[in-house]
């Protein structure tokens, strides 16, 4: 066996071989940043539609929690009231409404 001697590099030799390793870890690590924002982009997404959901549940426990209006119901006394201001309002007296409806008027 021959011995082969080692090939010394000079200083320059080896500072630009690590360069080229410098080089190659910063590419790494915008290859890193770039899917950190993508990753992030999809959470920041999920996390809004869930935010969509809690808002959509808030407001159906506060149309649950307030109490519903209801319509006012008109008793028969107050429809004949409007029915009989109306007719007035048409050029009708009280007397021509009695005899339509058969009737007196009591005095």
């Amino acid at each position: 066996m021959s011995e082969e001697k080692r090939i010394r590099r000079t200083s320059l030799q080896i500072a630009e071989d690590l360069n080229g390793e410098i080089a190659a870890l910063r590419q790494d690590i915008t290859d890193l940043e770039e899917k950190k924002a993508n990753s992030a982009a999809v959470f920041d997404a999920k996390i809004a539609k869930v935010e969509a959901k809690i808002a959509k549940l808030q407001q159906k426990q506060k149309d649950l929690t307030t109490p519903k209006k209801r319509a006012h119901r008109r008793s028969k006394a107050d429809q004949i009231k409007d029915l009989i201001t109306q007719v007035q309002k048409s050029g009708m007296k009280l007397d021509e409404i009695a005899d339509k409806l058969g009737c007196e008027l009591p005095r």
